[in-house]
């Protein structure tokens, strides 16, 4: 059983017929992800991408056992869009969607609390299980099936990654795009305690960025874990100057933790293998893996 998506997981496009929608729903099912159909209000009864479409999430719940939803809706809508989903009984919702406001996200996070579903994003590339399942805006084919899990703040650096273990003769397991607003849904000690508890992946990728402690925390917590799984671990803005904002609306160094310097010490302390460089991830994970 894979991490989040696998090639069983039924799925919905909430924002199914928008541009965004369309492009990379078009894009999810010629990867062979099983898309069952989508949600735009007053769109119902439709096809689209040869697939239904339907008024409500719970109405493509009750007709297709959907179980992941992935958001392509408009800032505005799109945390009314997670409640929505989670109501309905979806167990894991990817929210794609850039510049939600924050406290539409508090709202969205709260709401959830309690509900046996896990949401991924907002503002992230998705989630991909390579040859089962690509719920994301991710290129498919930079992604090798194997045994590394890869767990990530931001996209680019994600798709970086998994060419370079491709190119080391590894390949991912799942990998988790995590999102780099303020407020997302699985920061990344819970990404990588998913890792860590799956039985397919060996070994974990760690990309974060300045601003925040979630690294710290994912650190602490693979220290407590004995280091069950190797680790390798990169942090980007190691150049960004305090106090402003870097591309992604939670990078942003606030205190002297914030740092990246900061952030590679801790987890340099804790047992990962730090690198200065994400072009050095590929050959340090063969080395840890291969001795």
């Amino acid at each position: 059983m894979s991490v989040l998506v696998n090639k069983d997981s039924k799925i919905i496009v909430q924002g199914f017929t928008g541009t965004e929608g369309t492009f990379h729903a078009g894009q999810m099912i010629d990867y062979g992800t099983n898309v069952v159909g989508g949600v735009t209000p007053g769109k119902g009864g439709k096809e689209h991408l040869g697939k239904p479409v339907f008024n409500s999430v719970e109405e493509a719940v009750v007709q297709t056992g959907a179980d992941v939803s992935i958001i392509f809706v408009p800032p505005a809508f799109a945390a009314d869009a997670i409640m929505e989903a989670a109501d309905a009984g979806i167990k894991v919702i990817i929210a794609i969607t850039e510049g939600i406001p924050v406290k539409d996200m508090v709202m969205a996070k709260e709401y959830i609390k309690g509900k046996s579903v896990t949401l991924v994003g907002p503002n992230c590339p998705g989630v991909i299980t390579p040859d089962e399942a690509k719920v994301g805006i991710m290129p498919g084919f930079v992604f090798k099936k194997g045994r590394v899990g890869l767990v990530s703040k931001s996209g680019t650096l994600t798709y970086e990654a998994a060419d370079q273990l491709a190119k080391a003769g590894l390949g991912i397991s799942t990998a988790i795009g995590i999102g780099g607003d303020p407020i997302i849904g699985t920061p990344t000690k819970q990404a990588v305690q998913l890792l860590m508890e799956d039985p397919e992946t060996d070994a974990i990728v760690m990309i974060g960025e300045i601003g925040g402690n979630y690294e710290a925390l994912a650190a602490d917590y693979i220290k407590s874990t004995g280091n069950a799984k190797p680790v390798v671990g990169f942090i980007a803005g190691q150049t960004a100057p305090p106090g402003r904002r870097m591309g992604h609306a939670g990078a942003i160094i606030g205190g002297a933790e914030d740092t990246a310097e900061a952030k590679m010490k801790i987890m340099a302390e804790c047992g990962i293998h730090v690198v200065q460089s994400p072009a050095d991830i590929g050959e340090t994970m063969a080395k840890v893996l291969n001795g």
